[in-house]
C-alpha cells in the first residue's frame, strides 16, 4: 500500500485530507510542520509528501528545499493559501511537483496525488512513454513509430522532465537550474536554443508539441 505523508498545521485539515486519502486505499501519516516531516522522512519510507507553506518551525518552502539538497525525489504536492504567482514560482524553484491553492476540492486533490504517483514510477522506471513516442534515460534514445534517435544529453534531458508532466509550466531558470545545474556559468538562452534543436527534431510528432508561456518558459502538450 502507498504511503503519503502530509505536513499541515491546520488540524482538521490534516485530518480531512488524511480520510480522503485513507478512503483511496492510501496509508497516511500527519504532521503538524516542515521538521516534523523530515524526520519521519528520516526514519520512514513515503511514496508522496502532501505540504502546506506557511507552518511554524520550518516552513514547506524550506521543507522541500532541504529534502531536495539531499537528492530526495519524493514527489511532492503543496497545498496552500498562497495564490500569487511568485509564491507559486518559488514553490517550484524549490523543488515542488504540483501545486493546488486553498480552498481545495478534495477530488481534484485525491487525482492529482495519483498522477504525480504515475509520473514517479514512470521516472523511477527510466522510461516513458506518449502514444507511439518512446523515452529511454539509459540509452538517450527517443523512438516514434519503430524509428530511433539519440539525442545529446542536455536535449533527452530538457524532453524527458518536461514530457514527464506534461501541461506543467517549467521556468527556464527552473529549467536551467535542474538539467545544467545551479553553478552552470551558462544563461537561459542556452535552454532557448536547446528548445529550438528540440522543436526542429520533432516537428511532426503527432504526439506531443512543446509550447512557449510567453515570459514564463516552456511546457509539453499531449495531442
Amino acid at each position: 500500500m502507498l504511503k503519503i505523508l502530509i505536513a499541515e498545521d491546520d488540524r482538521e485539515l490534516r485530518q480531512l485530507f488524511s480520510h480522503v486519502l485513507n478512503r483511496h486505499g492510501y496509508t497516511v501519516v500527519g504532521v503538524s510542520n516542515g521538521q516534523e516531516a523530515l524526520d519521519a522522512l528520516d526514519t520512514d519510507f513515503f511514496d508522496m509528501l502532501i505540504s502546506d507553506i506557511m507552518m511554524p518551525v520550518m516552513d514547506g518552502y524550506e521543507l522541500v528545499r532541504q529534502l531536495r539538497d539531499v537528492g530526495n525525489t519524493t514527489p511532492v504536492l503543496m497545498i496552500t493559501a498562497k495564490d500569487a504567482f511568485d509564491d507559486m514560482r518559488l514553490g517550484f524553484q524549490s523543488g515542488v511537483d504540483d501545486y493546488m491553492v486553498k480552498p481545495i476540492n478534495v477530488n481534484e486533490m485525491v487525482l492529482r496525488v495519483q498522477a504525480l504517483l504515475r509520473r514517479a514510477q514512470m521516472i523511477n522506471d527510466r522510461r516513458q512513454t506518449i502514444g507511439d513516442t518512446v523515452m529511454e534515460c539509459d540509452s538517450l534514445t527517443v523512438t516514434v513509430s519503430g524509428e530511433s534517435m539519440i539525442l545529446p544529453q542536455k536535449e533527452f534531458m530538457l524532453l524527458y522532465k518536461m514530457a514527464a508532466y506534461p501541461g506543467k509550466i517549467f521556468t527556464r531558470q527552473q529549467l536551467m537550474d535542474e538539467i545544467w545545474g545551479y553553478d552552470s556559468e551558462s544563461d537561459t538562452h542556452t535552454v532557448d536554443v536547446h528548445i529550438g534543436r528540440l522543436r526542429d527534431r520533432f516537428r511532426d510528432n503527432k504526439d506531443f508539441k512543446i509550447v512557449t508561456i510567453r515570459g514564463v518558459g516552456y511546457k509539453v502538450v499531449k495531442l
